[in-house]
């Protein structure tokens, strides 16, 4: 009988093209998945002494970022909707980082009055502010309406971030050097702000609201960064990136299984919650960017983060400073 040396060696003889092939594309998904997975903040800042406000905070890139600032040394308040999910996070949060200094409050981005109530909780029992972080959203919901009457996409992920960062500003002043960072996406590319129905009513597309809201995340942090030059409080905005996340869990029930098992193989190269929110902690402590502001940030893949060109109509002033004077209308701010 061949003993296992010779087995083996005529099973590689037999399948030496296969065993290559095999091999060549192990290799080639390997590299491709390290590729997508993009940068890493390599920032050994420490945040001792500080606070940072993360909404969201509960799952997905929001959750790691909040373990990251912990692991900084910085007070860290994650702001949810759902509080049980929330208060399970910071246990595990600080378990992990071994810093007991996480704290949840509550806030339901889809209510104004949620939003007003978390700030005066904010002003009221904390002594400062050193990093905001807009990172809740919802992404392709069907046609829902905020508390206030509001399309759900632009009311969450724009309307009601604009109104907790303005609300905040005075204690952000107050701890400059300060910084707010606005998680937003590559569906701005093609996004549009509607002004003339700015929930959508005429013809509501789940696309269209999420590609809206977005856009108004640039535009937002691009005129807020104007309005705060000299004041010590830098603005930036971001596309973390693919991510394997909750925040598909409106779109997935209505693709088809079809879709769904061609897709699958490429599921897998999508990148974790530890590597998308690389970006947000990069804009949140990196040193060489503490005095620039209003700018928008991406990973390039196998090196550093860095600041991107958005789209052109990401760069239209005119439309940021009435995105800015219709929300603030909309919220109550004018």
């Amino acid at each position: 009988m061949q003993n296992y040396a010779e087995l083996m060696k005529d099973f590689v003889e037999r399948h030496a093209t296969g065993l290559t092939v095999a091999f060549v594309a192990g290799a080639s998904v390997l590299a491709l998945r390290r590729w997508l997975a993009g940068a890493v903040c390599r920032s050994k800042v420490r945040l001792d002494g500080k606070t940072v406000l993360i909404t969201g905070a509960n799952t997905g890139i929001g959750k790691e970022t909040a373990l990251d600032m912990a692991r900084r040394g910085a007070r860290v308040i994650l702001a949810c909707r759902d509080m049980t999910r929330a208060r399970i996070a910071a246990d595990e949060i600080r378990q992990k980082s071994g810093n007991g200094n996480v704290v949840v409050k509550k806030l339901d981005l889809a209510s104004l009055q949620s939003v007003r109530d978390l700030a005066r909780d904010v002003q009221e029992n904390e002594d400062r502010l050193d990093i905001l972080i807009n990172n809740a959203g919802i992404m392709m919901c069907p046609k829902w309406k905020t508390a206030d009457g509001f399309e759900m996409q632009f009311g969450v992920n724009h309307l009601g971030h604009f109104l907790l960062t303005n609300c905040l500003l005075d204690l952000l002043k107050k701890s400059a050097p300060s910084r707010v960072v606005i998680v937003s996406s590559l569906a701005h590319e093609k996004g549009r702000i509607h002004f003339d129905d700015i929930n959508l009513d005429k013809d509501y597309q789940r696309e269209r609201s999420y590609r809206q809201s977005k856009l108004a995340n640039v535009l937002f942090g691009r005129e807020l960064a104007k309005r705060l030059e000299g004041t010590g409080v830098t603005v930036y905005s971001l596309h973390p990136g693919v991510i394997r996340t909750e925040l598909g869990r409106h779109l997935l029930p209505t693709i088809p299984l079809w879709k769904k098992a061609i897709a699958m193989p490429f599921y897998l190269l999508i990148k974790t919650p530890w590597e998308g929110a690389q970006t947000t902690i990069y804009c949140a402590v990196e040193e060489s960017i503490a005095n620039v502001s209003g700018l928008y940030y991406r990973q390039v893949h196998l090196r550093d983060c860095a600041d991107k060109t958005p789209a052109p109509q990401a760069l239209d002033d005119a439309a940021a400073k009435k995105l800015w004077d219709l929300s603030a209308s909309m919220v109550g701010l004018a």
